[in-house]
């Protein structure tokens, strides 16, 4: 069930954010609500066990469907060693 929250932050911070999450086409709130999941999550592990940064950025931006990680690493690759 969702709720409503009010937060009191800083006007500048606010407008980054926003642009932040209109370019990745994802809602203010599903970013907020996503940090301080990972943040609970991270506070539940152990001082020995850290989470992955997979495990911390998973779930940040939505690629397209079609999206093709493998293309993108071999071509990155390819500029770099060239």
């Amino acid at each position: 069930m969702n709720k409503k929250l009010t937060l009191s932050l800083d006007q500048k911070i606010i407008e980054q954010a926003k642009e932040y999450a209109r370019e990745r086409q994802v809602s203010l709130s599903f970013l907020i609500e996503n940090y301080f999941s990972r943040l609970v999550a991270e506070q539940k592990t152990s001082s020995n066990q850290k989470i992955s940064i997979t495990d911390a950025l998973s779930g940040i931006i939505s690629l397209d469907v079609d999206f093709d990680h493998k293309s993108m690493l071999k071509n990155h690759l390819l500029e770099k060693y060239q």
